[in-house]
């Protein structure tokens, strides 16, 4: 009976490979989203962790120990490192150069150890003189007009007067932590760090701790800067459960004699809800496309059940029991399984390698193992469920005589019977409502709390959409195939000619073969294009975040109080691949008692250099708020939650008290209220205002521009940015956009996705093309009797090749309307749902027409291969093509 099983499914293996190949598809699909997953959560931790200068800052408590502290840091888990740092306030800078003589106000010194840059790379960033000895910050000289080899005076508080002399000068490019309040929450945070720092040797910081009144030197306080082991879980979650229980560890080994300011838990608590996104990414990008890749493999799994039903009826009258069919064709199945799990694990690794430079699955053990193995388990039961359970229902429900003579009765599926496409559809709409409104959250990461939560249920709305239309598409196949077969006789009379009803006739006798290939390859296509648009999208507004951040291709920041008026600009102008320069102020002003930023811009020309996008405000496009702000002198745009805190109604006047640079007194100035802007380049994301630069000019009597917009055009924003950083020296801090990308782009952005989406489209590119043409090219197959009838009753060659080519046009044009109406829906509902991953969210979707393009010819051609085939094979003789069938 064995003999007889595998003589059968030598003699046709067709569909059985057929079958491997689809098997081999969904496991390399479902492997290599997992290497993305895993590859993703590794990224994210390593960016994290790399992004931190000091891993833990420990506060010691007054009174405390120092050295006892400092050695139940130093063996603490984890720790590799740690320095002390003593801070001081001072009550001022003080410099004589070029006959004037410069004070600043209260300014903030440090004592750094002589292996601190080499230790703590990050925290300091040298821009020119000595990297040793007396460090100012860049504002700092630029406020004292300092640098190396000048000298500076501090004033101690209470104490005598110190000269030191300036080595070297410096940035701090993290200076909002080392500035930091140890155990303070956020919201108790300084604003800014201070703006007047140096840094010293421990030699001159005993000379100025000496010098200070002793009742003063109480206020000096001492930290102790740790570097961790960077040995962490891949996942962020895991990462940052394991350093809050170091810290944990450690603020119960010092018994509070000190505090814990854990810089590096912060990030990867930052990163935790990344790394749930990268989750939902999976579930949303990638199981759609696994589960395409079962369902083409139950299509051609079914090309095979013909043979097996003659396989059965034999083996039957032979004796064979349940249990002994059951028997052959699970080893079928598992046979299926394994050659196509082997077959695209292989191809996983490839694309891993090629992709993310390594054929593993993963960062860790647990990773590279996993993976694969629920890939495979997946291509099992996938085999089981195409090979298996089909036979074996067909044994418990097919008499012998019945295996070998199918009639089957016409009948509608249970499911169009009951409406159940669109009944998906209405639910898919309702969750689809309630998971796209403002303030729905998909991932939520409580700051400090460890768990998060994801809302999985906003995975049914797109999941339900995909299924219901999938079923939508096959009811409106089959009501067009058997009500609307005159419409269809008429179009296929161009083709096919006199034989247009007999196409139309074919095609309605076999509409759910129809039904299988238009359903099959709309929903490829679906899944091409919303997996596409939505990446391209998101690359788009990553670029809109970072452009957003920065301002412009580059950014000139200068000084508070460096005066640089708008004429200072023009040398910039002058400078190779500067295209445009816009000034902008950045002041601050009082709402009743909230100090807010305020923006002084160039309504008229901002939006030739910042890119202004409408998601910024509300009320209007951002052409139309800043056409209302550049013909209403006194106009200022507020935040959203500035106008609900104040009640405010358009056209009210707002009185907002800024400080006049020369008195420094607060000056009341009113505005008047004509819009809601809710991100401005360069703004915080919290509340903030955007007026006229001429009006604040005007009432403050400032004209100082504190920061200048550059638009490079064509030339490559780094090499502007070295030209002006060489132009301006230290007196300003030069940004190119390539570094906002790194600094505050979302961790998402170093998964990647630009390599998911060449992964996503490859599979697209293949699942289309079998879509359409190897379930196109079954039906064929099973429709080999039709053409063998119309040959016997005089159809020539030429008539049999029109009825293919009807068909293929059939099954091309359904499928590319029903895909491309099913995807563009599919993509907005996936860009609504996933809004917690665009910061600032998209105007409009982004399409990459090539690369659609590419998959929808991919489909058609292979269609059309599938119908010259048939119509090259319609040449055999009519009695040996009846045999056959």
């Amino acid at each position: 009976m064995t003999r007889l099983w595998l003589r059968g499914l030598l003699r046709r293996p067709g569909a059985f490979l057929g079958t491997v190949a689809g098997i081999a598809v969904a496991v390399a699909l479902f492997a290599s989203l997992g290497a993305f997953l895993s590859a993703a959560n590794g990224s994210m931790t390593a960016r994290a962790s790399g992004t931190v200068a000091v891993d833990w800052q420990v506060e010691v408590a007054a009174g405390a120990d120092t050295a006892g502290v400092a050695k139940t840091v130093k063996d603490a888990t984890g720790v590799r490192a740690s320095l002390p740092v003593r801070y001081t306030p001072v009550d001022a800078l003080i410099a004589t150069t070029g006959g004037t003589t410069q004070t600043t106000g209260a300014g903030m010194v440090l004592e750094i150890p002589a292996e601190y840059t080499s230790t703590f790379p990050k925290q300091v960033r040298f821009l020119t003189g000595a990297r040793a000895g007396v460090l100012i910050a860049q504002q700092t000289a630029s406020n004292l007009h300092v640098g190396p080899g000048d000298r500076v005076t501090i004033r101690t508080q209470g104490g005598s007067d110190i000269r030191v002399t300036v080595a070297g000068v410096i940035d701090l490019p993290q200076a909002n932590s080392l500035f930091q309040i140890v155990g303070a929450p956020p919201q108790s945070q300084p604003v800014a760090p201070p703006d007047n720092v140096l840094l010293l040797p421990s030699a001159e910081f005993a000379t100025l701790s000496a010098s200070m009144d002793p009742a003063k030197q109480a206020a000096i306080t001492t930290q102790l800067h740790v570097m961790l082991s960077h040995r962490l879980p891949p996942d962020p979650a895991s990462a940052y459960t394991s350093v809050v229980e170091a810290a944990h560890n450690l603020d119960a080994a010092m018994a509070g004699s000190g505090q814990i300011g854990d810089n590096l838990g912060a990030a990867l608590d930052a990163s935790r809800a990344d790394a749930a996104y990268a989750t939902v990414l999976f579930l949303f990008l990638g199981l759609p496309g696994a589960a395409l890749s079962a369902m083409l493999t139950f299509a051609i799994a079914r090309g095979a059940r013909a043979r097996r039903l003659r396989d059965q009826a034999l083996l039957r009258t032979r004796g064979a029991s349940l249990r002994v069919i059951g028997t052959l064709v699970a080893v079928e199945a598992v046979l299926a399984g394994l050659v196509g799990g082997v077959i695209g694990l292989g191809g996983a690794a490839l694309i891993g390698w090629a992709m993310f430079g390594s054929p593993t699955f993963g960062s860790s053990v647990a990773a590279a193992i996993g993976w694969p193995a629920v890939a495979l388990t997946a291509g099992l039961l996938i085999a089981a469920l195409a090979i298996l359970l089909p036979a074996l229902r067909d044994f418990r429900t097919a008499e012998v005589a019945r295996a070998r003579t199918q009639l089957p009765i016409r009948r509608d599926p249970w499911w169009m019977r009951i409406y159940l496409d669109l009944l998906l559809i209405a639910i898919a709409g309702v969750l689809l409502l309630v998971t796209t409104q403002n303030g729905y959250t998909l991932v939520l990461a409580p700051e400090g709390v460890t768990a998060i939560q994801i809302d999985y249920w906003a995975f049914f709305g797109p999941a339900l959409l995909w299924v219901g239309s999938g079923l939508l598409i096959w009811r409106l196949t089959d009501v067009v195939l058997t009500r609307g077969r005159r419409a269809v006789t008429a179009a296929a009379r161009p083709v096919a000619g006199n034989l247009a009803s007999t196409a139309s006739a074919t095609m309605t006798r076999q509409r759910s073969l129809f039904a299988t290939s238009i359903v099959m390859l709309s929903l490829a296509l679906a899944f091409a294009i919303s997996t596409a648009v939505f990446n391209a999208t998101y690359q788009q507004q990553a670029e809109a975040d970072a452009r957003l951040t920065n301002g412009a291709d580059v950014a000139v920041s200068y000084p508070p109080g460096s005066a640089t008026s708008p004429a200072a600009l023009d040398a910039l102008r002058t400078l190779p691949g500067v295209d445009t320069v816009e000034p902008l102020q950045h002041r601050y002003a009082y709402v009743g008692n909230d100090l807010q930023d305020l923006f002084g811009v160039r309504a008229e020309t901002i939006g030739a250099t910042a890119s202004l996008q409408n998601a910024y405000f509300q009320g209007g496009t951002a052409q139309d708020l800043m056409h209302k702000l550049a013909t209403t002198r006194d106009a200022v745009l507020v935040s959203a939650e500035t106008v609900k805190d104040y009640q405010l109604h358009l056209g009210d006047t707002i009185n907002l008290r800024l400080q006049n640079p020369r008195s420094g007194e607060l000056t009341t100035v009113p505005f008047r209220y004509v819009g809601v802007a809710n991100e401005f380049p360069t703004a915080p994301k919290d509340s903030f205002l955007v007026a006229n630069a001429s009006y604040v000019a005007e009432k403050t009597g400032d004209p100082a521009v504190s920061v200048a917009l550059v638009n490079t055009g064509t030339a490559d924003p780094a090499d502007v940015a070295r030209s002006l950083q060489h132009e301006l020296g230290t007196s300003a801090t030069v940004v190119p956009i390539g570094a906002a990308r790194s600094a505050v782009g979302s961790s998402l952005t170093s998964v990647d996705l630009a390599g998911l989406t060449r992964i996503e489209l490859i599979f697209a590119f293949v699942l289309a093309a079998a879509s359409g043409g190897v379930v196109f090219a079954l039906g064929i197959v099973e429709r080999r009797r039709s053409f063998a009838i119309a040959s016997v009753l005089g159809a020539t060659p030429r008539q049999l090749r029109s009825l293919a080519l009807v068909e293929a046009f059939t099954v091309s044009v359904g499928g590319l309307v029903a895909g491309a109406l099913l995807g563009w829906g599919l993509s907005a509902a996936l860009v609504g749902v996933l809004s917690g991953v665009f910061d600032p969210p998209p105007d409009t979707l982004t399409v990459p027409w090539w690369s659609l393009a590419g998959v929808a010819v991919a489909a058609v051609g292979a269609i059309l291969i599938s119908a010259l085939i048939a119509a090259q094979n319609s040449k055999r003789p009519a009695i040996e093509s009846l045999r056959a069938t």
